[in-house]
């Protein structure tokens, strides 16, 4: 009698288990390490678009004179950058990430997203732009011309975040650019920007 309710029991056991749904395994980003984009010493890696003139002067990413856009060689979806930054005055620069140079204009403005970097505009440092158009308002103007700050930006599928001085400022989901370059932008002529110690990790998913 027992072996019989043991068997019973077994049954029932084995087949509420099969009854349950199995859990699908979850989806997290993993983070690369960080990889240099600059390597101090020369502009190898990048490549100059528009009229600015780019040179690295005392180990100094530097772009002076007239609109132009230097992109990174390599591409990036989901992904960290950071870097530090220096703008003149009246300067007008940008950090762009998942950019592209349009098809029809090489020399046109990147078709992506841009951390704003100027001190003077509605839409200033921090806030997220794209092509013409502020998109994503910064919380607070924390930077000065002619001063270094540091800026960090993650793209995560739609979500984009942009910290200045280490302080998130923006934080907005937004998913018109998939994939693309980085680029630092020198907009007008007069104005220098300057960048230093850039660094980017990729973001992967993994399955748990």
């Amino acid at each position: 009698m027992r072996t019989k309710l043991l068997i019973l029991a077994l049954c029932l056991f084995f087949v509420a288990g099969c009854g349950e749904k199995e859990e699908l395994p979850e989806t997290t980003f993993i983070e690369s390490d960080w990889v240099p984009l600059f390597d101090g010493e020369t502009l190898t890696g990048w490549t100059a678009r528009g009229k600015a003139t780019w040179e690295v002067r005392d180990g100094i990413l530097t772009g002076i004179d007239g609109m132009g856009h230097l992109y990174t060689d390599l591409s990036a979806s989901d992904l960290l950058i950071k870097g530090m930054f220096r703008v003149s005055e009246q300067g007008n620069s940008g950090l762009y990430f998942r950019a592209n140079p349009p098809k029809d204009n090489p020399d046109g403005f990147p078709r992506g997203y841009e951390a704003q970097i100027d001190n003077h505009s509605d839409a200033h440092t921090g806030w997220l732009w794209k092509p013409g158009n502020p998109t994503c308002k910064a919380s607070a103007l924390v930077t000065s011309d002619n001063e270094w700050f540091s800026m960090q930006v993650k793209a995560e599928g739609d979500m984009i975040q942009i910290w200045v001085n280490d302080s998130l400022v923006t934080e907005c989901q937004d998913s018109d650019y998939e994939t693309g370059h980085f680029a630092i932008q020198a907009h007008n002529p007069g104005m220098i920007i300057e960048a230093k110690e850039i660094y980017y990790k990729e973001l992967r998913k993994k399955e748990m």
